[in-house]
């Protein structure tokens, strides 16, 4: 019998009442919605969103997703917080049964998962990678909000070395390509992490630099180079690079903040997280 994958951080990062999840999401999105010149959402070829606590980096998350036309399949990418890692390229995939969130559960589409990962030897079947793991499971009541229906592909990557990225990117787009449905590509990550937030906002423009110039190569390096402890800058990179290769030139990003918004004493500002939200046409 297929799987299902248990929620880990409900109740923390997000409600764990199914009520008020649900309108916690609405909320955000409804809030999301109101800066917006038009609320008539478009379609996209990528996103990056951030993956905190609802009370840091949902405005964000939403600022993202009120903006997308939500198609039914997501293949959903994210870093590798826990360390845990059995596949042997390093792409850990959940390939088939479900995600479980208060809401309901969010079937992963076993034939797009295993169209991944017979196009790239990179990507292996790992439940263990992702029972632990937050940066999916915190992103996708928002996917079911706007989208009941909604399937995913999750895939955890463990590295951030750009030749992994490029070959997965390769690999996405032809599945992409190849798919006779559309697919949104969607990078959870977060930005620069615990330092002073002078320091944090320059690092996180520098990234987010790489990232709204579709430049995967450059994001990384830069990561390196510069220090930025960004944590889903691998995944970031694929989806820029997959992005590029299925006819994106542009990247915008639609929110950014830091956790030291979240409360006005000054002692927050001395070490904050970063959180971008980007649409990719």
């Amino acid at each position: 019998m297929p799987a299902t994958r248990a929620p880990v951080v409900s109740g923390r990062f997000y409600p764990g009442a199914r009520a008020e999840l649900a309108a916690t999401v609405a909320d955000l999105l409804a809030a999301a919605r109101a800066d917006l010149p038009s609320s008539a959402p478009a379609s996209f070829r990528a996103v990056i969103a951030p993956h905190a606590g609802y009370v840091y980096s949902g405005p964000t998350a939403a600022a993202v997703f009120a903006r997308v036309a939500l198609p039914s399949l997501v293949v959903m990418l994210a870093p590798n917080h826990t360390g845990v890692c059995r596949a042997p390229g390093g792409a850990s995939l959940w390939e088939e049964g479900a995600f479980r969130t208060p809401l309901g559960d969010v079937p992963v589409d076993a034939p797009c998962a295993a169209a991944l990962r017979a196009a790239s030897p990179l990507v292996g079947v790992d439940h263990e990678a992702h029972r632990a793991e937050h940066a999916i499971e915190v992103l996708l009541p928002f996917l079911q909000v706007l989208r009941p229906d909604v399937r995913i592909v999750p895939v955890v990557l463990a590295w951030d070395q750009w030749d992994s990225a490029r070959e997965l990117a390769e690999a996405l787009a032809r599945v992409v390509r190849e798919a006779k449905e559309p697919i949104l590509l969607l990078a959870s990550s977060d930005l620069n992490h615990y330092e002073p937030a002078t320091v944090s906002v320059r690092k996180d423009a520098r990234a987010l630099e790489a990232v709204t110039a579709l430049d995967g190569a450059e994001l990384l390096a830069r990561c390196r180079r510069e220090r930025i402890s960004m944590c889903g800058r691998g995944p970031a990179a694929v989806v820029v690079a997959a992005a590029r290769a299925l006819g994106a030139t542009r990247a915008e990003v639609v929110d950014y903040r830091h956790s030291g918004w979240v409360s006005p004493k000054a002692t927050d500002d001395s070490q904050v997280v970063g959180y971008g939200g980007v649409v990719i046409p």
